[in-house]
């Protein structure tokens, strides 16, 4: 049976469809004797707390191992997997890119037994880049403030007065760098 468009399924190679809802639906199937129980795409995307669709662009972008299949095609993941997305998950939150969270883990992949280096520097470097759009947004929420407290309702009527707090004179001189400085 081949899902309809957009019923939360997708065809796995044998032309049968795969459970991609979260909380999969379906049991997990056994794995080989030996390994831990495997689960399916839904599974570990619920797990994790992401649809099934960023799992498989993790998989495509190299973020995630590309699982084993079962015998009836269906993509068998470790638990280590939901580990792996949500690792992902958190370091996008604290501000890195997918490229940058890529480059992390590869280098956390081929370090071979040595110390993992790398994330201290690119937190730090993150951490930096934090601190100046938190000076950034306080000197614009300054401004702001300083907009309201003067009673400006109109913006070109509050331009042309010379109490004016918004900076446009400093705005259109320094427009290379994001938000307002006195």
């Amino acid at each position: 049976m081949n899902p309809a468009p957009g019923d939360g399924r997708a065809p796995d190679p044998a032309g049968r469809a795969e459970d991609a809802a979260p909380g999969g639906g379906g049991a997990a199937e056994t794995a080989p004797a030996g390994t831990d129980t495997a689960l399916r795409s839904g599974q570990v995307a619920a797990a994790a707390g992401v649809n099934v669709q960023t799992l498989r662009y993790y998989e495509r972008r190299g973020l995630l191992a590309a699982p084993r299949r079962s015998n009836g095609g269906h993509r068998l993941y470790d638990a280590d997997s939901v580990t792996a997305l949500r690792v992902i998950k958190a370091a996008q939150r604290l501000g890195f890119t997918l490229d940058e969270v890529a480059e992390l883990l590869d280098t956390g992949r081929h370090r071979h037994g040595r110390p993992a280096t790398g994330l201290r520097d690119r937190a730090a470097s993150k951490l930096a880049e934090v601190d100046a759009r938190i000076a950034d947004l306080t000197t614009i929420r300054a401004t702001l403030l300083d907009a309201v407290q003067a009673g400006c309702d109109d913006l070109t009527t509050c331009a042309a007065t010379a109490h004016c707090p918004l900076p446009f004179t400093a705005l259109a001189d320094d427009h290379h760098t994001p938000g307002p400085h006195r």
